[in-house]
């Protein structure tokens, strides 16, 4: 008995055009894959929100406006507070705006963060990650209380 295969069919080579609204697309002969910005900020804000020592992301104005934010019913957090993503062709650069707590190695949660990002990004988006710069804006001591969240008021 003899096995037949199937002949092998080349697709062709892939090309990454950019878009008026920020997303990548990928061309090929069966068609068109578009990534927006957004994706790679939200994969980016996950990522590195995963690592331990990340207490918050984003600078102390964009914390203040997410912790209102965060508190009005319905809301909720935005994943990409602390992120900014350049997506190019093929490639894609992060900036990283982190708080971190109080006592850990600063430098082992960037780095851990760094290499998270990048995985996360490479795996998910197919672009390839240039750089992940990590700014640490803030260090979170313990005894620093995070604003209240006093639930249903109600006046008896």
């Amino acid at each position: 008995m003899t096995t037949q295969t199937a002949p092998v069919v080349s697709v062709g080579d892939v090309s990454r055009v950019g878009n008026k609204s920020g997303a990548t697309s990928t061309l090929s002969d069966r068609g068109r894959t578009s990534i927006a910005d957004v994706v790679v900020v939200k994969v980016a804000g996950i990522a590195a929100r995963e690592i331990p020592g990340v207490h918050d992301m984003g600078g102390g104005l964009s914390r203040s406006i997410g912790a209102v934010r965060d508190r009005v019913p319905g809301g909720r957090p935005n994943v990409g507070r602390g992120v900014k993503v350049e997506v190019g062709e093929r490639q894609t650069a992060i900036d990283l705006d982190l708080v971190v707590e109080y006592g850990v190695s600063v430098m082992d949660v960037a780095r851990d963060v760094r290499e998270n990002v990048i995985a996360a990004v490479e795996r998910i988006t197919g672009l390839e990650v240039v750089e992940v710069n990590v700014t640490v804006n803030d260090v979170h001591l313990p005894d620093e209380h995070e604003p209240a969240h006093t639930g249903d008021a109600r006046v008896a």
